[in-house]
């Protein structure tokens, strides 16, 4: 296992950008880089033995100081939505920057994934570590809170990513990453011909703004029923409310199983391409890229409407604001650690 660091340019506030790849012994190798701990590049072979790189994304410092889809982007505290941007913790309200529909997305406009972080290396490990330190009232939240997030490349082309925290007062901690897949390559199309399989029963329906009623319903007879593997456009057009309320797929999974486990999987007939997705978190939203619109990526190519999918694990959107969803809240002195995998092969 190598690690290689390399100059990836400048802030716009003349911050100075490093980029680190970790490459194993097949050839295989992911991108990170120290300005949002963002997950820039992830190349594995397809069924060929031709290298693909199955993440959008950008090459230039000054997309991802934009970066309006997320690509790569490591969301914190609290990805997902919360509604009306605001919660309460033992009856102590605080008030968040409302950025979508009067709900706060993501964290707000500054979000994790426009921070400089700071880097340690484990080179026999393959693992970079990203730390960063957010302050009491930072974003909103309460408490300072510590995190590292660290990415690792096994020898099997597994991605794991371990977040790990601390807070010196009650908080909430629910981190994500938000990296667009595509099994045939960036830049290659649409991702609707893909097959999907997630491990859920229920899923968690929304109102008009993408925020969950409150409840968990079953996914039997309905467009989301990805308990035997599909192809993500089988459905994805029905006459369906939920669907009409988010322009296709963008709506979180209540997983089946705990513990760190496989909850899905996404394959390519074309490419050969498989990914399993392993987490310990309670929910993961699948969204299809129903919204990209215009960005240049990596290869010089303009991405376009569902040309590249998201798997993101989580604890439910609004959970804090729900009882009966699993809390993302974080005790003073509590450790926050939480890990999700995505493992490439090749099948058929």
């Amino acid at each position: 296992m190598t690690i290689e660091r390399s100059d990836f340019g400048q802030t716009a506030d003349g911050k100075k950008v490093s980029a680190y790849r970790v490459t194993n012994s097949k050839g295989a190798y992911i991108t990170v880089i120290d300005f949002g701990a963002v997950l820039v590049d992830v190349v594995v072979p397809d069924r060929s033995g031709s290298m693909k790189d199955v993440v959008l994304g950008y090459h230039d410092v000054a997309s991802y100081e934009k970066n309006p889809s997320y690509f790569g982007a490591t969301v914190g505290r609290n990805a997902n939505r919360i509604e009306g941007g605001c919660f309460a913790i033992d009856g102590v309200e605080y008030e968040l920057t409302a950025n979508e529909n009067g709900n706060n997305l993501h964290s707000g406009p500054d979000g994790y994934h426009l921070r400089m972080w700071e880097t340690s290396l484990n080179e026999k490990n393959g693992c970079v570590s990203f730390t960063l330190n957010s302050p009491d009232g930072d974003q909103g939240f309460p408490g300072d809170f510590k995190v590292t997030v660290t990415y690792m490349l096994t020898e099997d082309n597994k991605v794991k990513i371990h977040y790990e925290g601390t807070a010196s007062q009650d908080t909430i901690a629910n981190m994500t990453n938000h990296s667009y897949f595509n099994l045939n390559g960036e830049g290659s199309g649409t991702i609707m011909e893909h097959y999907l399989r997630i491990d859920a029963d229920g899923y968690t329906p929304v109102d008009e703004h993408a925020i969950p009623y409150g409840t968990v319903e079953p996914v039997e007879g309905t467009p989301f029923d990805f308990r035997t593997a599909k192809k993500m456009s089988q459905d994805a057009d029905a006459e369906d409310e939920q669907l009409a309320h988010t322009g296709g797929y963008d709506h979180n999974f209540a997983l089946n199983g705990s513990g760190l486990h496989v909850v899905a999987e996404a394959y390519s007939e074309e490419s050969g391409i498989s990914m399993t997705v392993m987490t310990d978190q309670p929910g993961m939203q699948f969204y299809a890229g129903n919204f990209i619109s215009g960005p240049v990526g990596k290869s010089g190519k303009t991405y376009g409407v569902r040309e590249g999918f998201c798997l993101e694990t989580q604890h439910f959107p609004n959970a804090v604001n729900v009882l009966a969803f699993d809390s993302p809240r974080l005790n003073a002195g509590e450790r926050y650690s939480t890990t999700t995998c995505y493992t490439f092969g090749i099948k058929g």
